[in-house]
């Protein structure tokens, strides 16, 4: 091989890896787009359906710091929250309780439902179900009336859903 033939397939090596580096360089980035469009697009609306189910059968909710403070009925917020109490009124005139808590367990974050037991001081068990685990946070508020659920996806995207009129 003479020098010039050598340049001439060192050059188009080079430019196939090129060409190659551009090409997984594109395929990445179109894996981390549809990573933060994934929460967006399909765990987001599923906690929203969840939630605004629930929340839109209840007579009444608060927001509160934590899951004793919202269990105790003390510190209500109106703002940004992890905690939602809500009651549902039953047919036969009692009422029900539930809580939806963003919180930790067993090191991971999750939304978790609870079911009051009734009584006078009643105590939490495990969660009756979680809603989600994909989430980075999850907050409640009420503003002007409304109460607000924002969704944090583990990528820093954010959604916001309003309904359910504070009564």
């Amino acid at each position: 091989m003479t020098i010039v033939e050598l340049a001439l397939a060192m050059s188009l090596g080079v430019a196939i890896a090129a060409v190659l580096m551009i090409l997984v360089n594109q395929q990445l980035t179109f894996i981390r787009i549809f990573n933060v469009q994934s929460f967006l697009m399909e765990e987001a609306p599923l906690v929203s359906m969840h939630v605004g189910r629930i929340a839109g059968k209840a007579d009444r909710f608060r927001l509160h710091a934590s899951v004793a403070d919202a269990l105790a009925g003390r510190n209500p917020r109106l703002g940004s929250s992890p905690v939602l109490f809500m009651t549902f009124q039953q047919p036969d005139g009692t009422s029900r309780s539930s809580i939806l808590s963003f919180e930790t367990v067993n090191n991971v974050r999750q939304l978790n439902y609870y079911l009051v037991p009734a009584g006078a001081s009643p105590t939490l068990g495990t969660p009756q179900w979680s809603v989600t685990r994909k989430a980075r946070d999850v907050r409640f508020s009420v503003v002007e009336g409304v109460l607000r659920i924002t969704l944090e996806g583990i990528n820093g995207e954010e959604i916001t859903y309003s309904g359910t009129m504070q009564l």
